[in-house]
């Protein structure tokens, strides 16, 4: 029974996982494409991306509670409340959008009192006002792909992502090193590329949702009649959690990120390819994540306690498997993948040490997010928002800093102090499902 589980969540998620990985892949091509430009301009994009990601996270999760209330309205039946559920989703993102952005400019200006290297901060200033504009259309593509995926309309957004990911390359070329008349950027070049990747995928993706034939007994349509705020406070329930859920950890990733960079430009570089590639299989996990939130939140909507633990278990079972895989390539291949980053050859030892920790987290990372996405698709925020701040900023984070400090591990310490907050977040999230699953389904 668990088997064939996990081959439905298997085949619900591979778009999902696809799509995931085709939003990471930019990441990696803005990586590799900057680092070409130096160890100076890659240690600007990775401390001006750690900033970033502490308000774009907030953003994501917000959009998260689409996902779960189409899905419980599907699972019930109730299509016409899954185009309520977007069009109310939409006008609180893009509000929320417009107050991350300014967000983003404000917190630009603290780059110079965070004792980074000083080649840096100016770069990763100007890069962190650019990257907050893009907020607006990363919204409102993550409300339509949420949708999209409550109601398992999964392909258009893989396919999207994958196309945004030829316009970002060739964006990527024409500003960073300045081709067609356009003059050379760098990093500046390379946030202009991600504006026009994301404009790309935003609309793309609600013209082919609204003009879908499979979803007009959705009403996905634009139609806004009033502001639903019963709906409203439901989404908020669930997206302001969700948000706090990845601030906490992201927030807590990104101050490694500082303190490494009090280590120095070459630590902070191989910090940088180091995440960047625990990105990759962290990308398929999230996949499952959401493939486990829609099979949750559609026996949820159907009552269905016995299926809402099936759904959980075999997606933590499947991503558990992945993510073990993935550390035995991390381990493997620990030489050669930061080699397609940089040709230094102290940064690129530095980041093989590092992808040995990296190896031995996967599990813990994996099943720390499918144990997120499991709850959230029981509508369950409040105590797991409380271990994520447990775990990261209270187990993890000041056990990096001493084993960093006290013990003058390095970075090394500080990376040994994430192992130690996936690990418990992983822990307490499984722990949580177990013991709540078994006699009480939630509904918003």
């Amino acid at each position: 029974m668990l088997l064939n589980e996990i081959k439905k969540t298997a085949r619900l998620s591979m778009p999902i996982v696809v799509g995931q990985l085709g939003q990471m892949l930019m990441g990696v091509v803005d990586n590799i494409m900057v680092g070409k430009l130096g160890a100076t301009a890659l240690a600007a994009a990775s401390i001006a991306n750690s900033m970033f990601m502490l308000v774009m996270v907030v953003g994501f999760g917000l959009t998260m509670a689409v996902t779960p209330l189409t899905a419980i309205a599907c699972g019930a039946g109730k299509d016409k409340e899954c185009g309520v559920v977007l069009r109310q989703g939409i006008l609180v993102n893009l509000f929320s959008g417009m107050v991350l952005c300014g967000l983003t400019f404000f917190l630009s200006e603290a780059i110079p009192y965070l004792n980074q290297p000083s080649e840096i901060v100016a770069p990763a200033s100007l890069y962190m006002k650019i990257l907050g504009v893009s907020i607006l259309p990363l919204m409102l593509f993550q409300s339509y792909r949420q949708f999209a995926e409550g109601v398992s309309f999964l392909k258009p957004a893989m396919i999207i992502t994958l196309l945004a990911n030829i316009v970002n390359i060739l964006a990527n070329w024409i500003f960073i090193y300045g081709h067609l008349g356009v003059p050379t950027l760098g990093l500046t070049g390379a946030g202009i590329a991600t504006i026009s990747s994301r404009i790309f995928m935003a609309v793309a993706l609600m013209v082919l949702v609204t003009r879908s034939s499979k979803m007009r007994r959705f009403e996905p349509f634009l139609n806004f009649a009033k502001i639903d705020f019963p709906m409203v406070r439901k989404l908020l329930s669930i997206g302001i959690p969700a948000g706090l859920q990845y601030f906490f950890e992201v927030s807590a990733f990104s101050a490694s990120a500082v303190m490494i960079g009090w280590m120095g430009t070459t630590a902070l570089a191989a910090h940088q390819i180091a995440m960047n590639l625990a990105s990759i299989s962290f990308m398929v996990a999230m996949g499952i994540s959401s493939a486990a939130t829609i099979r949750v939140s559609n026996a949820v909507g159907r009552q269905d306690v016995r299926g809402t633990r099936m759904a959980g278990f075999s997606a933590a079972s499947l991503c558990a498997l992945f993510m073990a895989s993935a550390g035995l390539v991390f381990v493997l291949f620990r030489f050669l993948l930061p080699s397609f980053y940089v040709e230094d050859k102290t940064v690129i030892d530095m980041t093989a040490s590092l992808l040995i920790i990296v190896a031995f987290f996967q599990v813990s990372d994996g099943t720390q997010a499918v144990g997120i996405g499991i709850l959230r698709g029981m509508t369950d925020m409040k105590i797991p928002t409380l271990i994520t701040l447990v775990a990261y900023w209270v187990m993890g984070l000041p056990s990096g800093y001493i084993l960093a400090f006290g013990f003058d591990l390095g970075i090394f310490g500080v990376w040994y102090g994430l192992f130690i907050s996936l690990t418990a977040s992983g822990l307490f999230m499984m722990m949580r499902f177990h013991a709540t699953s078994k006699t009480l389904v939630f509904h918003p």
